[in-house]
């Protein structure tokens, strides 16, 4: 795979992307974090020691442009890699070469390579025989070997904002009009194009690019909506079901159902959906959360989950998306409660880390003979009891309160009406994690 403004013939026909590739760090559009003025990427570059550096970040955010960009300004000679068509063997070849002039080595889509290759490039590392810059869409921390991660410098790339979309397609209008191509586009459609390219500058220049090719010569090209829908016809935004923009949308959606955001949780919703994720796991995480956040507050909402699982396996896509906003807004709107999440968790820690409880002996299996012979006796039924409850040790060595707090706050929820009611029933105040709120 091809970065941003990667290398391509000279043909006549060059993609517009490619033939903007910035020549320095100063013309690169974003990512001020990790090579604007007084980064330690900058400082490298000034002292001439670059060393081994990992840019980690979605496709089309110039991985591969600011890389050659760093060895025009070193001035050393840039030689590419890419897993797909080099081995071991390339890599020794390139390393006898950096012997003898100074190299900038940039392997492409790095994760791709094998831990054989990884090792021969962080060899090179390690004896200076060569910078090393090397690209991934993965998250490094899950697809490169340890001891490369631990040599290397992470710089993370972010998506594009909105403002330097939109300066990357003027940048395109600008180099088009210097062919003798004018297109004409309304601010609107301008900041629809940079929209819609979710963060992607590769790929706004080349629906830009196609939006200009095949009309007449010598007349301008007149953007219309419907020319920018018929561009965009492919799903624009960036979703890799296998990759972080998979789990960092999930966790967005599910944190927005935790706090309560509908608006929040129904934008992430839809980014799942648009970008083709599975109705039955979508269901799944708000089941999970029906329970983890929701809870005792509100019990309906894991039956509303649970539901819109069998209704997605039912219906599918797109009906389905009204059954997951449906649950999802279920969640999002309920009052919360940790309070079956936080005891189970707690409960399960001490039993790992504890010595185990004996069983009381009025709680003891009596069912059968000789059960009473063994001192299985003294259980009190609490249906027996006209409150329906009776006072007994159930767990001798867990103190009252140690598992479950209620989260129950000032809301008519189950958890407070359960509260309330056995208050009275046992005269006993319940525990709860932020204290009596009454």
């Amino acid at each position: 795979m091809t970065d941003l403004f990667d290398a391509a013939p000279r043909t006549g026909s060059m993609p517009l992307a490619a033939e903007l590739r910035p020549a320095t760090l100063d013309d690169v559009i974003g990512q001020e974090k990790v090579i604007g003025p007084g980064t330690m990427l900058r400082r490298r570059i000034a002292a001439g020691r670059l060393g081994s550096i990992i840019l980690y970040g979605p496709p089309g955010l110039g991985k591969t442009s600011i890389a050659r960009a760093i060895g025009n300004m070193l001035g050393k000679n840039f030689r590419p890699l890419h897993a797909a068509h080099n081995n071991v063997a390339d890599i020794r070849k390139i390393a006898d070469e950096a012997r003898m002039r100074p190299t900038l080595l940039f392997a492409d889509e790095v994760h791709r390579f094998s831990a054989t290759q990884q090792d021969h490039l962080l060899a090179l590392c390690e004896e200076g025989v060569a910078d090393f810059i090397g690209a991934t869409t993965g998250n490094p921390y899950h697809t490169l070997t340890p001891a490369l991660i631990s040599r290397s410098t992470i710089l993370k790339l972010e998506p594009l904002a909105i403002e330097e979309m939109e300066e990357v397609v003027r940048r395109g209008l600008r180099h088009l009009a210097d062919r003798g191509i004018e297109v004409r586009l309304e601010p609107a459609m301008l900041r629809r194009i940079a929209g819609r390219s979710g963060g992607d500058a590769r790929r706004a220049l080349t629906v830009l690019e196609s939006l200009a090719v095949g009309h007449a010569a010598g007349e301008p090209v007149i953007v219309t909506e419907a020319m920018v829908e018929e561009a965009y016809a492919a799903a624009p935004v960036n979703h890799d079901r296998s990759g972080d923009a998979h789990y960092d949308v999930v966790s967005a959606f599910v944190k927005s159902m935790r706090g309560s955001d509908p608006d929040a949780t129904l934008y992430w919703l839809a980014r799942l959906i648009h970008g083709g994720e599975d109705p039955r796991y979508i269901a799944r995480r708000i089941m999970i959360h029906a329970s983890e956040d929701v809870g005792l507050a509100d019990n309906t909402a894991l039956q509303t989950a649970v539901a819109a699982l069998h209704a997605v396996e039912k219906i599918g896509y797109p009906e389905a998306q009204i059954v997951l906003a449906h649950a999802a807004l279920h969640v999002a709107r309920a009052p919360k409660s940790n309070a079956a999440c936080r005891g189970i968790s707690l409960a399960l820690a001490h039993v790992a880390n504890e010595a185990p409880s004996s069983v009381p002996m009025h709680l003891r299996d009596a069912h059968y003979k000789g059960a009473a012979a063994l001192g299985h006796v003294g259980y009190a039924f609490p249906h027996d009891d006209g409150r329906g409850w009776s006072d007994q040790v159930y767990a001798p060595d867990v103190a009252r309160g140690a598992f479950y707090q209620s989260d129950a706050r000032d809301a008519a929820t189950f958890e407070r009406r359960a509260d309330e009611h056995w208050e009275q029933v046992t005269g006993r105040p319940t525990p709860r994690r932020f204290g009596d709120k009454r």
